[in-house]
């Protein structure tokens, strides 16, 4: 059951969480459809002035990346080359049967540089100029965390988990906040899911996209620091119908 035919941003008919912030493999394709896999009824959530009923308005600026880790998709990002944060990332939730990864390096998209590169995520070069993404030394002594969209924590499995750990999933994120109030609504949603998502065949399933709005703030230079982080998710509850409800959360102030 869908709650969803279209998703909005905010979505209306979806549970929403906004919060105001203080300031892997991958594959960049030509349009979200391609990840269609990881997104509710197969459908993108509409972004007004950004992605609109399904079709990307600036396609140079923003690009599709089905985020691939081990040659396998895991999850899609709506990128932004010009802010070089995500817009949103989407996935399918199954549950989690691993731990996060301890020490793992921080990648890098390819193909935003080299659309024939490999599909691949991996460390950047040192050294090397990155124009279209941000690099881990960007965030060196910037004073904010890299601060994941699509957590490691609603990943499923160790690979899954490890492929979050990509720039293209990260915004500038205050410490307090990011380790605080945006940490226990990632938990209060997983939560729901686990507890709740179960579908008639006695499996967990949802969708989920987490998002940024850019703010007015950078950092090295180039970098937008976002001014708000939503997320959202949609499910069929076999036990509450959660599907058909998918209620208004709470909003939040800084």
């Amino acid at each position: 059951m869908a709650c969803l035919k279209k998703w909005s941003i905010p979505p209306l008919a979806a549970l929403l969480l906004l919060l105001s912030v203080v300031p892997t493999g991958s594959e960049v394709v030509g349009s979200m459809s391609e990840c269609a896999e990881f997104l509710l009824n197969e459908t993108p959530p509409n972004v007004p002035g950004i992605l609109e009923e399904g079709n990307i308005l600036d396609q140079n600026r923003y690009k599709p990346i089905c985020q691939t880790f081990g040659g396998i998709r895991r999850y899609v990002t709506l990128y932004d080359t010009k802010n070089k944060i995500p817009v949103f990332s989407a996935s399918r939730y199954i549950g989690t049967n691993s731990k996060r990864p301890e020490n793992e390096d921080w990648k890098i998209e390819p193909q935003l540089e080299d659309i024939h590169g490999n599909e691949n995520m991996r460390k950047d070069v040192e050294g090397k100029t990155y124009n279209n993404q941000a690099v881990n030394s960007d965030y060196t002594n910037q004073g904010f965390d890299r601060g994941h969209l699509f957590p490691s924590s609603y990943a499923s499995t160790e690979d899954d988990k490890k492929s979050t750990f990509t720039l293209t999933n990260i915004v500038p994120q205050n410490g307090p906040f990011n380790k605080g109030r945006w940490n226990k609504m990632e938990s209060c949603i997983k939560c729901v899911l686990d507890e709740y998502c179960i579908n008639n065949n006695d499996i967990k399933e949802g969708f989920l996209v987490i998002g940024a709005q850019p703010g007015n703030n950078i950092i090295s230079n180039k970098i937008n620091v976002p001014s708000m982080l939503w997320s959202a998710f949609c499910c069929y509850s076999k036990s509450r119908n959660l599907a058909s409800k998918c209620p208004l959360g709470p909003k939040h102030p800084a």
